[in-house]
């Protein structure tokens, strides 16, 4: 059981919409919070995103970062500086845009499957998926612009570790203290 699940006693069609969208508008509110950085810009999607996973499980989880996608391609400002549109999409950044989808689809696999309890557990549910977010982010920099693998390992990944361990960590403590508010409301 997910923590939305928990706290939701309905799966209504409605309030799963309800899910993606207020989950797609964190993602988008969380790209505004920005370090500007050459080429790919350091945010809070990430973190918003591992808290989406921990809470949301697997099918919501992907279908909100989907949602978060297909407002960008249409053109709405909710990537990092404002970007929108697919060409901003097939930028240095679409490996990390694509990638958000199966980041935050694992992390609710994970919590799915047995990873949703305790903050150890929550933490590897929420690190594991955003280290394998560097994988298609890096080999996309490394296909799109005149870097090389070690250039773009460099430039996408590297000035991103250790922010990645602490907005996992963050995301993971969130998730727990909402099931610990859960268990002392019963």
């Amino acid at each position: 059981m997910t923590l939305t699940q928990a706290v939701l006693p309905t799966d209504s069609w409605f309030a799963k919409l309800a899910l993606v969208l207020a989950g797609s508008f964190l993602v988008a509110v969380s790209a505004r919070a920005e370090v500007p950085m050459f080429p790919v810009p350091m945010s809070l999607q990430t973190l918003a995103i591992s808290l989406i996973g921990l809470t949301y499980g697997a099918r919501l989880a992907g279908a909100t970062l989907l949602a978060y996608l297909a407002q960008g391609a249409v053109g709405l400002p909710v990537f990092a500086g404002g970007g929108a549109g697919v060409a901003y999409m097939m930028g240095p950044t679409g490996g990390y845009l694509l990638g958000f989808v199966g980041m935050a689809w694992l992390t609710g696999l994970m919590v799915e499957r047995g990873f949703g309890r305790g903050l150890p557990r929550l933490v590897v549910a929420a690190l594991v998926p955003a280290t394998l977010l560097f994988v298609p982010g890096v080999a996309w920099l490394w296909a799109v612009t005149p870097l090389d693998l070690n250039g773009a390992i460099a430039a996408g990944m590297l000035p991103f570790l250790l922010g990645g361990v602490v907005k996992s960590a963050v995301a993971a403590m969130i998730a727990a203290g909402g099931w610990q508010a859960l268990r002392s409301q019963k």
